[in-house]
């Protein structure tokens, strides 16, 4: 390569990370959550902010509030409003060089919602069909963030914009958000928006910050590696495609068979080539120690009645570097062994059958190949393939372009970067939280890392301790027949240490799952549930909010006598029994036991223990139908009094190069 082309290149490379930097200029801008049929909160100050010119004096104005600020040197501008009483329509005229309106804000009462798949999915996904009289309120307004991820923080968000509940509507959102808010607006007769920012199988890491981890040992590499370079997602792919310039022939396309000889082409003849199972890494499956390209192909059908514009190829997780083709035509491409492959495209170059799917994988170093198997996977993906390798490489001289790399639903912060810092500091009533079966298998990191994210977020929104309510984990797979350890209990124990915390409550669903879907349908309940928390904790009410929770056991004689910060306790056996208790006693096994109530505390005894010395209850991934009830319908909260060490002891979050 001549010196004028590595000039060109790198003076490309600095003119799009210097622009990245650059003030921001032009029109007047606000973030995508300050839109129409927004809902402000109520009775309380409420930033504005946004982007203009640097020195451009900005005017902000809503409901008599009349604000103005001047754009920094970045372009960068906030102000904050004076508090406005729940009611409106209002128009929120922001003006500048340019003037924004946005039209039917309302004020009242805004909660984020977050968490994994059972706060994503929606009232549709759970066949809940919406009642046309309960489900059409106006003044109930749903925003959900498209979400994204990135190394550092964003600025902003993408989302669906606000929109009232309907009946149509509400089909495609969060269900246990959802019925929360509307708990709170039958309730309180107040406007109510809600935030969703949520995805299925994510770990609670991935929606921390840098700053929340970094104290915790077994992220701090990884983080160093993410945050050093300083760069965003945006500014790795503009670098990517400068780079791709003499990169791809003199090195990528280099001496590969399959590039000259057009291996995509349907009409290429495969007899020589060999098969292989997919989702797997090759160097398992027959090509070991091997690097460089390797071209894959498999037939497909499409599926009986399909009629769509778009078709989707999912293709999951491929390490490192990939290019597909079907039929002949290029539909994707994707750098990075830890990203996600969806690849939409037209169906106009599809036919019924015997469509013909081609990728090249092309591995840097380590191991290589189309390797996850996730369960929402295309069929497509799993089964048999043909292979050919193409072209190997040296891994120690192949230079490797710095690419985005990472998982949705492990990598550390990008869930956060993308889809929670941006939203701060909209202001907010509180959050609701539900997730945490990702993170089973280090169930007591976990008592951890949930305190330490509640403490971040806090920091992040600058509006003091709001409400931060937990839903704690339904009951999930078969019931056990004898007592055993449980990572299901021991996360649902570290959920609860998130009431160290002020401000905090915890509403169980230890009662409300399904043995056989992780996803359980009844989210009415744990809306209700949520909302009932709320209604102590962020505003105030003087009622019970949440079931019995554990005090103390007291050894009396071969009974233990258990007391619980409530004495208003039920049985909802028809014999008065409560189930799910057991005890141990110096040997550390433990019993199935008897229980009943006596004078607002529980008595537990087991023959085959003559002196228990610990008790625990429901603890257990599913301990089944429980019995013991406070009068308000709330279950009391599995608890264990032992110290022995937990099943989850010592685990902590491992980055694996290859890992979901």
């Amino acid at each position: 390569m001549s010196l004028r082309g590595i000039f060109s290149m790198k003076f490309m490379v600095f003119l799009a990370i210097f622009a990245s930097f650059l003030p921001h200029s032009g029109a007047v801008s606000l973030p995508r959550l300050f839109c129409d049929k927004m809902v402000m909160q109520r009775d309380t100050r409420v930033p504005v902010w946004g982007w203009g010119t640097p020195g451009e004096l900005i005017s902000v104005q809503i409901a008599g509030n009349t604000v103005q600020v001047t754009a920094d040197s970045h372009g960068d501008w906030k102000v904050m409003l004076e508090p406005v009483p729940a009611g409106g329509p209002y128009e929120l005229v922001i003006s500048g060089k340019n003037t924004i309106s946005v039209k039917d804000v309302l004020f009242g009462e805004v909660w984020l919602c977050s968490g994994q798949s059972n706060m994503q999915w929606s009232v549709g996904e759970f066949g809940i069909k919406p009642d046309s009289l309960r489900d059409n309120l106006p003044e109930l307004r749903l925003f959900n963030v498209f979400v994204e991820t990135d190394y550092i923080p964003r600025k902003d968000v993408k989302g669906s914009g606000w929109t009232a509940a309907t009946p149509a509507s509400v089909k495609g959102f969060s269900a246990t958000a959802y019925f929360f808010g509307r708990e709170l607006y039958e309730h309180f007769k107040v406007p109510v928006g809600l935030i969703t920012s949520c995805l299925g199988a994510t770990s609670i890491e991935t929606w921390m910050s840098a700053g929340a981890l970094r104290p915790f040992p077994a992220y701090t590499d990884l983080i160093d590696q993410m945050t050093l370079p300083g760069k965003n997602y945006e500014q790795l792919n503009t670098e990517l495609a400068v780079y791709r310039q003499t990169w791809d022939t003199a090195w990528y396309y280099k001496n590969d068979p399959g590039i000259s000889g057009n291996w995509q082409d349907p009409s290429t003849n495969v007899s020589d080539w060999m098969e292989m199972q997919i989702p797997a890494l090759w160097e398992d499956a027959g090509l070991p120690d091997y690097d460089g390209s390797v071209w894959f192909r498999r037939e497909f059908d499409l599926p009986a009645g399909f009629s769509a514009d778009d078709f989707n190829i999912a293709l999951n997780q491929i390490d490192d570097y990939d290019i597909a083709w079907v039929n002949g035509v290029k539909i994707g491409e994707s750098f990075g062994g830890r990203n996600w492959r969806n690849y939409i495209f037209r169906a106009n170059i599809l036919r019924p059958k015997g469509n013909v799917l081609v990728v090249r994988v092309f591995d840097s170093g380590g191991k290589g190949g189309m390797y996850t198997n996730a369960f929402w996977g295309n069929p497509i993906l799993t089964g048999t393939w043909k292979y050919k390798p193409g072209v190997r490489i040296d891994p120690a001289t192949f230079p490797r372009p710095v690419v985005p790399n990472g998982s949705f639903f492990t990598h550390p912060t990008l869930l956060y970067n993308a889809n929670i810092a941006p939203l701060q500091p909209y202001a907010i009533r509180g959050a609701i939280w539900y997730q945490g079966e990702s993170n089973v298998a280090h169930a007591q990191e976990y008592e951890s890392l949930l305190p330490a994210m509640i403490t971040d977020w806090r920091r992040g929104w600058a509006q003091g301790d709001f409400p931060f309510l937990v839903v704690q984990l339904a009951n999930y797979y078969p019931e056990q027949a004898i007592p055993n350890e449980s990572e299901w209990a021991e996360l649902r124990a570290a959920q609860m240490k998130a009431l160290t915390l002020p401000n905090t409550a915890v509403a169980s669903a230890v009662d409300l799952g399904d043995a056989n879907d992780i996803h359980p349908k009844r989210k009415q309940e744990v809306g209700a549930r949520l909302a009932l928390a709320a209604r102590k904790v962020a505003y105030g009410e003087e009622l019970v909010h949440a079931g019995p929770v554990f005090v103390r056991a007291k050894r009396i004689r071969n009974r233990m006598i258990v007391t619980f910060d409530q004495t208003d306790l039920v049985s909802r056996d028809k014999f008065g029994f409560l189930r799910g208790f057991t005890v141990a006693g110096k040997d550390g096994k433990f019993h199935w036991a008897f229980a009943w109530l006596q004078n607002g505390k529980v008595v537990v005894f087991s023959p085959d223990v003559k002196k228990p010395l610990a008790v625990r209850y429901a603890w257990a991934d599913n301990p089944g139908e429980i019995s013991l009830y406070n009068r308000q319908g709330l279950p009391a909260c599995p608890f264990r009094t032992d110290k022995r060490p937990l099943s989850t002891q010592g685990k902590t979050f491992i980055y694996e190069e290859n890992g979901f």
